[in-house]
């Protein structure tokens, strides 16, 4: 026991942080699980090139800011790396999410997004020689398992496969990026490499989405859809979880995650009436226990 008495003052920012962090990993799942029902409800009016645009131009505009700020440390060779990785982190693995949110439910992407942490785990071990460890075997494994699942599964009799394989090969694109960010840009501020990864990938989408901008008007509906999808899910979302990350560090801040299926599926179910059929809770509960799993320590 500490011989010196907390003064008040520091017991009650210790009980602010105490509350605070859960409350805002419960409020950043709750965010990014929202993203897959903005998905669900813009991606037949949009289509997924003018959709992810949309959202990368709204989600850069809010950390933009926060690039330029940065700019003093940002070489040439930096933008370069920000372009490529940007269509990695944001500009393939969104267009794969927009794309199968046309063909399945929310959830279907939301439980499939969970994949990242094991892919990340798979990439470190294949191409940068990180041990990989029995329990992260064990546990991508049981994921894998958990995707073949989720692909085998048909939602009002359709088949859910394409996009639980376009969700799968977006979280193998995060996951990859993430480790490629970490090799070739640890030298910058983190928001920034958030900020310009999504500012490169506004750039790759923008002629794609000009050439293939649907012709009949879009509805409000789903213009307040992507609004939200790239001002609330993507942009401030980022620096929020940037923000968790300096206070509590990257792997509590990461366990966010672990709540994005839940809020998806269960957004999804109040506002779209979709329903959690027993593939997707039987593959969902396999999927994340594994991530969970993975990142189980030894006492």
């Amino acid at each position: 026991m500490s011989s010196v008495a907390e003064s008040p003052a520091d017991s009650l920012a210790t009980g602010e942080r105490d509350w605070r962090t859960p409350a805002e990993l419960v409020a950043l799942g709750a965010i990014w699980g929202g993203s897959f029902l903005f998905m669900r409800v813009a991606a037949k009016d949009f289509g997924p090139f003018p959709m992810v645009a949309t959202r990368l131009a709204f989600g850069s505009a809010i950390l933009l800011p926060l690039l330029w700020r940065a700019r003093s440390v940002i070489r040439v060779a930096h933008l370069w790396k920000m372009l490529a990785l940007g269509a990695l982190s944001a500009a393939i693995p969104f267009t794969l999410f927009a794309w199968g949110a046309e063909r399945a439910p929310a959830g279907i992407g939301a439980i499939a997004n969970s994949m990242t942490v094991l892919f990340a785990a798979l990439v470190a071990f294949v191409g940068f020689g990180e041990k990989i460890g029995t329990r992260k075997a064990i546990a991508l494994v049981a994921g894998f398992v958990g995707v073949v699942i989720l692909a085998s599964g048909r939602t009002a009799g359709e088949n859910v496969a394409p996009a639980a394989l376009a969700g799968a090969a977006a979280s193998f694109c995060y996951g990859l990026a993430a480790n490629l960010i970490k090799k070739y840009l640890s030298d910058i501020a983190p928001t920034a490499v958030a900020a310009g990864c999504l500012l490169g990938a506004t750039l790759l989408m923008a002629p794609l989405a000009v050439f293939t901008w649907p012709e009949a008007p879009i509805p409000a509906t789903s213009w307040v859809a992507v609004v939200a999808l790239g001002v609330l899910s993507t942009g401030l979302a980022y620096a929020f979880y940037f923000r968790l990350i300096q206070r509590i560090g990257a792997p509590r801040a990461a366990t966010a995650t672990y709540l994005v299926p839940l809020f998806g599926v269960g957004w999804a179910w109040m506002f779209l009436g979709e329903a959690l059929t027993p593939t997707m809770a039987i593959a969902g509960a396999i999927i994340l226990g594994s991530v969970i799993f993975s990142q189980k320590r030894k006492a």
